[in-house]
Order: C-alpha cells, then structure tokens, then sequence
C-alpha cells in the first residue's frame, strides 16, 4: 500500500455542499480515505506541506484531440470547414506510429501542468494504438477512441475507411484497452461527425457502445456550414438525426452543440446527452457562442474541453473556465455563467459526462485520488483576503499556478516536475514529427 499525506491546505472540496475547508488529505493506494484537519496515521509513505496552498479536484475536460497537439500553430485564421480540408485532415492522414505517440505526450504533459486529471480524447483514423500506448505511460485518467471516417468528399485516401474496417479496429482497441490499470483508461466510439459517417456505421456505433456500455464522442452543431451539409444529407438537424438512429441517451457526449434549436435542447435533456463546451475553439474558429446558460437553466449536463491545439493553440482549463464565463455575459448580464458555475463545469460537471460523478469530480472520502494543488502566492492572485476562492481561481489563476497535480492517487507532477514524461525527449520529438507530416501533407 502507498499513502500519501497532504497538510495544511485549504480544499475545496466540490461536495454537494460545497465545503471549503482548512486541513489534510491522506490517500491510500488510489483513494482519499480521510479529510480533515491534524490528520495523524499510522503510517505514512509520503508527506506533503501545503501550508499556503490550494487543492482543487483535477479538472476534467471532456473534449480534446491528443492527435493534433503537434499541429499547433498550423491550422490559425480558418473557419472550420476550411481548418479541416485544408489543413487538419491532410495532417491526420500524414501521421505515422511515432508522430501519434509524440503528439500525445506533449498533449498529456501539457495537460498535466495545468491540473488536468481526466479527459476524453478522439484520435484520428490510424496508430490510435501508441496514443493509447502514451496515455497509459502518462498516468493520465482518460477515455479515448480512433476516430471513424466512412465517407465524406475532400477526405484524403489515408483517411478514407470501410465501415467493416473502421467497426472491426474500434472493437479490436475497445478489447485491448477498455478498463486498462484497473479502469484509468477506458474506449469511447468516437465517429467524427454525421458528415464523415455513414447512417450504417451510426447504427453500428449504437448498437456497439449499447452492448459493450461505453460512451460515443462526436461532433455536432458546431458551424452553420456543416448544420446546412447534414440537413441537405438527411432532411434533419443533427441532433434529431442522432436520436433518429437512436444515438441519442446518456452515453452519448457532443462537442460544441453551438446552433441547436429548441428541438434538439428538448432531445439532449430527455435523452441525458451530455455536451461538451469548448469556448476557445469555438472563438478562434469563428463558428459562435454556445448558449451555455439556456442549456444549463434546462439542467443539461454541460463540461467543459480545450479541444484541439490547432484549433485553440493550448489546453489550459483556467483559459476555458475564464472563457466561458466571460463571453456570456455581455449578451446575459454580470451574473450569467459565475466562476461558481464554470468551476463546477470543469469538475463535477465532467465527471457526469464520462459517468463517474461518483469516482472523480470532488475530493470526498472514498472517492479517487485525482487533485492538483495550487500555489496562489503571487501578485496575480493577491490580495487573498475576503475574496471567494472559487472567483480566485477561475478570474485570477492561470496555469502557471498549479504545483503538483496527482492523479489515480499517484502523483505525476510535483513542485512543477515531471515525474512521467521527459520534457527533453518530448519536445524535439515533437519537432522531428511535425517535419515529417508537413513535408509528407506537402504544406509546409
């Protein structure tokens, strides 16, 4: 048994009552098995001051794209269209074993670094296996899946799949990863969009995740251009054509979900699906506002994601916190979207997502070791005094704070220091692989 024992920290727990609390958190193995204050056990492997710190849970984002980290920098000034024609997808279907799993850790390491816990990835078509491969070596929670592109015009060959094929490589990764390191990894069915998918490979996709109860991560409603495709396609909306095909319940996680209509919030509500915010991507594509506080007065489980790097240019949850938060207010007033809010979107809120509210989300006893703690002691964030944590943290910290983040009660980064991932081999592989898919895209 490993135990780790934190003290003198203030926590903020995220419980139903939402406790902030001055103590301890001592973890066994990978659970919290007590909180509160002068803890004192028998034994105790590992101490940890946080005298003057905060500990938050690790944040949970449930849209990213651990395959495109290393195409930063190279989709910028696009609409979405556009991004993925021109840019992303000749990129995706460049990517070789190597580039997949460099591109991944430098996602992870990123993530890491600034208190991410848990995330739910989609890859692209091919080498899903070395993200996985990379997931599981980071120590990063996540549910990840290859991305299933069965039609589509001005799709490269590379990306182009049979649906038998496309089923056939899911299930093989499903079986081979689902429940990895007793659960920290888990597949999810990740078909792109109702664009790329044929309505056969939908039906599968349903049929599949039904039998093997894991969730589907796609895309939906996230530009006016694609919205127009889908309806010219199916004569439908794309989340009535989701529920048509009987896609749409509480497995189901979509990104963005910026232009839906009343009919399609009154579907995500009764079915349980669940969306993915990502306020970053949406902006710098320039495909809309997402009308967050409407979904969330329909009590629609909403979380919040960074996307992808070339899409967002990083994957820093404090961004997307502040983001979220501050975009709504000008059209909803001061009071729409509080750090409160926000806070609980990329905590609780995603934890309801990838259907373990009662796992992660909230440092309770019993619950698993996910956390980061915080150095608030700057100029950033002072004064401290009579001012509500959580507003802190959401409008006045940034990424830089974060000291050490644990997850699966294993501590990955402490006192910003790697423990998983070589920063030295990590960042010039990740050059090397950009060179290779440039000049393989022919884009460079």
């Amino acid at each position: 048994m490993t135990t780790i024992l934190i003290k003198d920290a203030q926590i903020v727990t995220m419980n139903r009552n939402g406790d902030i609390i001055t103590g301890d958190i001592f973890i066994e193995n990978d659970r919290i098995t007590a909180i509160g204050p002068d803890l004192n056990p028998a034994q105790v492997d590992k101490v940890i001051d946080a005298k003057h710190r905060t500990i938050i849970p690790g944040f949970i984002q449930t849209h990213i794209h651990l395959c495109q980290t290393i195409f930063r920098g190279k989709g910028d000034d696009l609409e979405l269209m556009d991004w993925l024609k021109k840019r992303i997808w000749p990129l995706e279907a460049s990517h070789d074993e190597e580039s997949i799993y460099y591109s991944a850790m430098l996602g992870i390491g990123e993530l890491i670094q600034s208190g991410t816990t848990t995330i739910v990835d989609m890859e692209t078509v091919h080498h899903t296996d070395f993200a996985f491969q990379a997931i599981a070596e980071s120590g990063m929670r996540a549910l990840s899946g290859k991305v299933m592109m069965d039609k589509g015009d001005e799709v490269p060959f590379a990306l182009q799949e049979k649906t038998s094929e496309s089923l056939q490589q899911s299930v093989d990764l499903l079986e081979k990863w689902n429940g990895h390191d007793d659960g920290r990894i888990q597949y999810a069915f990740s078909p792109r969009f109702v664009i790329s998918c044929t309505e056969e490979l939908l039906r599968e996709v349903r049929s599949l995740s039904e039998q093997y109860q894991v969730k589907v991560h796609t895309h939906a409603s996230e530009n006016l251009g694609e919205i127009e495709i889908v309806q010219a396609e199916t004569g439908m909306r794309n989340v009535v054509y989701l529920d048509h095909l009987g896609l749409a319940n509480e497995r189901l996680i979509l990104a963005h979900c910026i232009w839906l209509d009343e009919e399609e919030k009154r579907i995500i509500h009764d079915r349980g699906v669940h969306v993915s915010h990502c306020p970053g991507s949406n902006l710098k594509l320039a495909s809309g506002i997402a009308e967050t506080p409407d979904m969330l007065k329909l009590d629609i489980s909403v979380s919040l994601g960074a996307d992808g790097a070339p899409c967002n240019n990083n994957l820093d949850m404090f961004n997307e916190m502040r983001l979220a938060a501050l975009i709504q207010k000008p059209i909803h007033g001061p009071t729409a979207m509080n750090a409160q809010t926000v806070f609980r979107m990329a905590t609780i809120g995603g934890a309801r997502a990838v259907g373990m509210e009662k796992e992660i989300g909230s440092l309770e006893v019993g619950k698993k070791a996910d956390l980061a703690i915080l150095d608030l002691n700057n100029f950033h964030t002072y004064p401290s005094f009579d001012v509500d944590p959580i507003s802190r943290i959401v409008y006045s910290a940034t990424r830089a704070d974060v000291e050490t983040t644990i997850i699966n009660g294993r501590i990955i980064m402490e006192n910003r220091i790697m423990r998983t991932i070589d920063k030295d081999i990590i960042l010039p592989e990740a050059n090397r692989s950009i060179q290779r898919l440039l000049k393989r895209a022919n884009l460079r």
